[in-house]
């Protein structure tokens, strides 16, 4: 049997995930160094890559994937950081998140899927350039 966290301990990992949507690479980074897990993991199934990537900030998500962040990820909405990337056209994020490893055609509601729905021609080139929309 597991112990509940208390109210300061789910505090304290809220916070994480609001150092990931606010980009504080620095902060998050010296948290994960220090024992929070890269992984960590919201109610609704974000982590703390899916949150930067989903805020637009890639020099989070770099420090994130340095630190051995989990790609693979999809949230309750059938959603990975890669597919968050791509929405939010942030080209720096897509490109490392898929030399990470990223499948662009993971989940529900893909990274493929996302950039031909919202027509971001730009987005699906770079996937293509990277070789894994299977065009290449």
């Amino acid at each position: 049997m597991t112990e509940a966290l208390t109210e300061d301990e789910l505090a304290f990992l809220r916070e994480m995930f609001d150092l990931a949507r606010g980009g504080a690479t620095e902060q998050l980074a010296a948290a994960v160094d220090a024992g929070i897990p890269v992984n960590l993991t919201n109610e609704a199934g974000d982590t703390l890559l899916i949150l930067a990537a989903y805020h637009d900030h890639p020099d989070t998500v770099r420090a994130l994937l340095e630190r051995g962040a989990d790609t693979a990820r999809v949230d309750d909405r059938g959603q990975t950081a890669l597919g968050a990337a791509v929405f939010r056209r942030s080209e720096r994020a897509v490109a490392d998140l898929l030399a990470a490893g990223a499948d662009p055609a993971l989940g529900a509601r893909s990274a493929l899927d996302i950039a031909r729905f919202f027509d971001l021609p730009e987005m699906s080139a770079l996937l293509d350039t990277q070789g894994v929309n299977g065009t290449t």
